[in-house]
């Protein structure tokens, strides 16, 4: 084959072109090729992500299957020694057939369907929006709904209260009617004894009762104003969350069941454990669940869990203040039985003395009587002229015998001796009976003091038990201290002041 060799004039450049001229115009399209391609890469990216752009390092044959690698499949070992393949971690569209996972694709630019997308997408948002204001607005009316039940329970403990608190009252009452009826007793039988100072301690304690009564009143009508506060929170809450829901397809329960939370608060129920619940929202000023909502549930929660421990304090106190009054009552009836029995005794052994005394009177009486009559014999009859002649002194046998000295007989000076000594012993007979007969007066007096502290201490026990039935109102047993007196009879009511 021949060989061409070019001359050697060829070496000298024939061209007659400037070379400035050629210059400029292959700079020029050299720009023009590095815009094409720059635009090109700019186009591409702007439907690609940044990841799927050629590397210039990188072989043009070798970039496709070093950018399509990480989407397919990989090949696991399991125990048995057999093998698996699983898609590559993370987003995108799973395409088993071809065993490759392309990612997700982002486009940086508007797509053709870019108004149906964004309306769609501003539908999810407004969707999303109404939901999250539903839960919301049924978390909240929830809890309103327990904190309307805390209420109802509240109000009924604290009637319960103050019907213990009346009870209490009406028992100081009754305390200060048995004190003011024992007082009209005699005043043997006023001296100090247990059932006064039972009297005494019963008051000091149904004091006490009523002002732990009256503090668990005070407490409890805090807390009741404090929910009532929060229950118009939450309403209030609820009803600007239920603004953003004009139509409600389902019941507030139905989206708490299906949002797994039964109670928001989680105070009466506990979640169902087949669900996972949701787990509650960080406050968002913008959001569906707003400060407010937030501070309102958390008051509800806190108010909720106080409220139940001052049910369980009311109910407990309530309970050991019932008992307590109880107790209390019947120590002082059985204080004031037992004085009655006491009563009961010395009035008898009063009873069997005086039995005695009046025998012994009797006697006394009748032996003063016969000796009275033996005086009177003894001393004759009142007038000389009646007495016969074996009881004159100067009579013939008693003459005769008393001629000679030393033959004085003792008649007279004997009779005379023996009337004084029967009436000094007759005076000494009726100073006995001066003193046996102040002793029955004595007695008698002390034996119908008795017999009126006995009544008095029976009708103080009768009241305590009749003013204690719970039909027995506070006023009743307040009119009865105020207008009642043992030692007056019960003033009548005219009409005009039954009619006020």
């Amino acid at each position: 084959m021949p060989v061409l060799i070019p001359p050697v004039e060829h070496s000298q450049d024939t061209r007659v072109g400037h070379p400035a001229w050629r210059e400029a115009t292959r700079a020029l399209t050299d720009e023009a090729h590095q815009l094409t391609d720059r635009c090109g890469q700019e186009a591409v990216t702007m439907w690609q992500p940044d990841e799927s752009v050629r590397d210039p390092n990188l072989a043009h044959h070798l970039c496709r299957a070093a950018y399509i690698l990480p989407w397919r499949f990989r090949v696991e070992m399991l125990k048995g020694g057999s093998t698996m393949e699983k898609p590559p971690p993370g987003e995108g569209v799973t395409l088993w057939k071809s065993k490759m996972k392309p990612p997700a694709w982002h486009a940086r630019l508007p797509l053709p369907m870019h108004r149906d997308a964004r309306a769609l997408q501003t539908a999810e948002v407004v969707q999303a929006h109404a939901r999250g204001a539903r839960l919301t607005a049924a978390r909240l009316g929830r809890a309103q709904h327990q904190i309307n039940g805390q209420l109802r329970l509240l109000q009924r403990q604290r009637e319960a209260t103050d019907r213990r608190l009346s009870e209490v009252r009406k028992a100081l009452l009754i305390n200060q009617q048995s004190v003011k009826l024992r007082g009209y007793r005699p005043k043997s039988e006023t001296i100090s004894d247990k059932a006064d100072s039972m009297l005494t301690w019963e008051r000091e304690e149904l004091k006490s009762m009523k002002r732990k009564m009256e503090t668990d009143m005070e407490k409890s009508e805090a807390l009741l104003k404090t929910l009532a506060s929060c229950r118009d929170s939450l309403v209030f809450c609820c009803k600007e969350r239920l603004q953003a829901v004009e139509l409600m397809n389902q019941p507030l329960d139905k989206v708490l069941e299906q949002a797994g939370r039964h109670s928001w608060v989680n105070i009466t129920r506990l979640p169902t454990p087949r669900t996972q619940g949701l787990k509650t929202p960080p406050p968002d000023p913008v959001g569906t669940y707003t400060p407010e909502c937030a501070a309102a549930l958390y008051e509800a929660k806190r108010l909720l869990m106080e409220s139940k421990d001052t049910l369980l304090d009311m109910a407990k106190n309530e309970e050991d203040i019932r008992e307590q009054q109880q107790q209390i009552s019947d120590r002082v009836c059985a204080s004031l039985a037992q004085k009655m029995r006491e009563t009961l005794e010395l009035k008898d052994r009063l009873n069997m003395t005086l039995g005695l005394m009046r025998g012994t009177i009797h006697r006394c009486t009748k032996f003063n009587q016969e000796m009275y009559i033996t005086r009177g014999l003894i001393k004759g009859p009142l007038s000389k002229s009646h007495l016969e002649t074996r009881e004159k002194l100067d009579r013939p046998l008693v003459r005769m015998y008393q001629r000679h000295v030393g033959t004085q007989l003792p008649e007279a000076t004997r009779l005379a001796q023996g009337t004084d000594k029967l009436q000094r012993h007759i005076s000494h007979v009726e100073k006995n009976l001066d003193e046996l007969l102040a002793m029955r007066k004595n007695l008698t007096w002390s034996f119908n003091c008795k017999k009126i502290g006995h009544d008095v201490d029976y009708s103080v026990v009768r009241l305590r038990l009749r003013q204690r039935h719970p039909h027995v109102c506070f006023e009743q047993a307040q009119r009865l201290v105020n207008d009642w007196d043992p030692r007056t009879p019960p003033r009548m009511q005219t009409n005009s002041a039954a009619a006020k």
